[in-house]
Order: C-alpha cells, then structure tokens, then sequence
C-alpha cells in the first residue's frame, strides 16, 4: 500500500504547455476576459452548465478566478484557463474538480470559447490534464460526468481515452430545472 497523497506537499505548476495551448492556473485578475468569453458562449453553455443561467458582470468573474485561486492553494480544485500559445486568447477553461485526495481520485471539467469551439480545444485540454494527473498528482481515477445530451462533451472524453461507465438515471437537475441522466466517464491507471 502506497502512502497517502499530501496534498499541500506538492509542487504543482500554474502553467502546463501543450502543442496549441498553455493551460494557466486560474488566478486574480482573470476575471475581465473570463467574464468575456463566458458572455460569449452563454448560448451554448447554458443547455449544460447551472452556471450559466444569465450573463456574467465582470465583478462576479472577478470574484470566481480569485475564489479559485484560493482553492488552487488548499488542493481542493486546480482550475486553469485554457490559453491559445498563437495568439495568448483565453479560449476556454476547466481543471481538476471533486478531489478526494485518498483515493487519489479527480474530476476532469471543461469548456470551450463558442469562437474557438470545434478545434479539438476540448480534447487538447482533456488529454493534458490526464497526463499531468497521472504523472504528478499520482491519480488512480479521473472522471468526467455530464449531462447524456452533450454529444460533444461525451465525444471529448471518448477521444481522450476515458471509458463510459453507466448513465446514471435522474442524476442531475439541467439547467431549466428538469431531471436528467448523467454520463459517468472514467480512467482508472
């Protein structure tokens, strides 16, 4: 039996290169062109995120980067901002959600800039924080869940290798407040 993961012993970096893309601890100051390209995509983010019910004022993004920040520091979540290394754009966002640090065991959640959307952004993204949980944060389990309608979520947890698990039935309230089932998606190393 290995020993436990101690979470606020690692060394995590705040920025990870992949080929298209630095993925950037979410940090003060993120907060105007998050609130930007979220008000951008609240089309096509509201079907699925509860968040995404109204448009964001750049003090409440403001407030969401900074309130990552601070669970970046206590190992609860490690969210980044996806950049694009062409042009510096925040294209989307997304990280390391419901740890259970005993296990270890991470949630995997994303989402992409409708401008950027359709580029394989997602799955860049995805594929990266894979490796990275696998390879630093000793990760046993990572999962992705969402909503059984999202075709383009489940395609990017497909494409990056995660293994459908079940549909969970009646698992989550959708964003109009109905009961809808739930995709679980996982890799286990």
């Amino acid at each position: 039996m290995s020993a436990p993961v101690q979470p606020l012993l690692l060394d995590i970096p705040e920025a990870i290169e992949t080929d298209r893309l630095v993925l950037r601890a979410t940090r003060a100051g993120m907060g105007a062109e998050t609130c930007r390209a979220v008000n951008e995509s609240l089309g096509e983010l509201r079907p699925w995120m509860p968040w995404a019910r109204e448009p964001q004022t750049p003090e409440g993004a403001e407030a969401f980067c900074r309130s990552m920040q601070a669970k970046w520091h206590s190992r609860e979540t490690l969210d980044f901002c996806m950049i694009r290394r062409s042009d510096g754009a925040l294209v989307g966002k997304g990280g390391l959600h419901t740890i259970d640090w005993t296990v270890p065991r991470l949630e995997i959640g994303y989402w992409v800039r409708t401008s950027a959307a359709g580029q394989g952004i997602a799955t860049e993204f995805t594929r990266a924080l894979t490796g990275f949980a696998r390879a630093s944060l000793g990760a046993n389990r990572l999962e992705i869940t969402c909503d059984a309608r999202n075709a383009a979520s489940r395609r990017v947890a497909e494409k990056s290798g995660f293994t459908l698990e079940g549909i969970h039935a009646r698992r989550r309230r959708d964003t109009a407040g109905e009961l809808a089932d739930a995709c679980m998606y996982a890799r286990v190393f």
